[in-house]
């Protein structure tokens, strides 16, 4: 990935893929296509959305044909289609882009280390046999305990691993300990948090959500982990513009367009060199700690249990879309 330090010419989008990889947070194929961005990432929100269009029904009706030879029945089967649902946006998505596509284990394993482990070895397989290499596969995991714990066996096995809902520095650091691939801090979800409880609205530079990505990033780089920082979860294009130099940012088709409209000099925001200079304390890595930590920071505790909540019933919704389709 090449990094610039100063301005350069072009519409922002163009600029911003200078110095940070950028990722499109859908499962349209038509705005994957649109923007060109290098990765994906995908989960039952957006997989939802998508399979109602009719021009993704196909996909749709291939996931149940092939759960269908798999004998099972009732809630087995519809489990059995998702996965291969989601499977199968993941490899229509890969043959788009050049690089990897995230796909979510249910968030109703978050607290199940074995389960997420066995739901993502699960994942892998049907991946593989669709002829998709796991090099290009990121498995997504809610950053709770259970979940990282999960996430460190699973990088032993080979399995590449996104970290997502996380909203705390010991999340991160606990993560890059464990040896993941990627974590996705939500920076949106951050600032939803603030607003609601001060009642007021921050600039871009003060976001609390960019200022949360901004010290995870420089507290990893500082110790020179190897684990990728994809900034997610935006509310406006200005979080993006101060994320600028940010190893990834998965951005959503609305903010993409945005940035593609714009022509203003976007200039690169975090970078490694700095993060070096600043003395950083480095956190315990251990269960106690970080369940204390977790807990002391209300805005993480809250938004980490709401998003498995909003996650699981997304699930859900994508389970019903399906029984009913397995009906009909």
């Amino acid at each position: 990935m090449v990094k610039e330090s100063s301005p350069v010419t072009g519409n922002q989008l163009d600029q911003l893929k200078r110095f940070t990889v950028v990722v499109a947070d859908t499962g349209d194929f038509a705005s994957i296509e649109a923007y060109q961005p290098r990765d994906a990432t995908t989960n039952p929100t957006l997989i939802y959305k998508a399979v109602q269009m009719d021009r993704y029904s196909h996909l749709l009706e291939e996931a149940v044909t092939r759960a269908g030879t798999t004998g099972l029945h009732g809630e087995d089967l519809v489990a059995a289609v998702m996965d291969q649902l989601l499977v199968l946006f993941g490899r229509e998505i890969l043959q788009i882009i050049p690089g990897r596509v995230s796909t979510e284990v249910d968030a109703r394993l978050s607290f199940d280390t074995e389960g997420s482990v066995a739901k993502a070895r699960h994942l892998i397989d049907l991946y593989e046999k669709q002829g998709v290499d796991r090099e290009r596969i990121l498995i997504k995991v809610a950053s709770t305990w259970e979940g990282l714990l999960a996430a460190r066996q699973l990088e032993r096995e080979g399995i590449h691993c996104n970290l997502t809902l996380l909203f705390s520095l010991v999340q991160a650091a606990t993560a890059a300990e464990f040896g993941c691939t990627l974590i996705s801090p939500f920076v949106g979800r951050i600032l939803d948090w603030y607003r609601k409880e001060t009642g007021r609205e921050y600039e871009a530079h003060e976001d609390p959500g960019v200022q949360s990505v901004t010290q995870i990033y420089h507290y990893l780089k500082h110790y020179d982990s190897p684990m990728e920082v994809m900034g997610a979860s935006f509310r406006n294009a200005g979080e993006i513009r101060e994320l600028a130099g940010c190893d990834l940012l998965t951005i959503s088709p609305s903010l993409l367009e945005e940035l593609q409209n714009s022509t203003e000099p976007l200039e690169q925001r975090l970078s490694a060199d700095k993060a070096k200079h600043d003395p950083i304390q480095r956190l315990e890595i251990s269960e106690k700690n970080f369940r204390w930590e977790l807990n002391a920071d209300p805005m993480a505790n809250d938004k980490l249990a709401d998003g498995i909540r909003r996650f699981a019933a997304d699930t859900e919704s994508l389970s019903d879309f399906i029984r009913k389709e397995l009906i009909d």
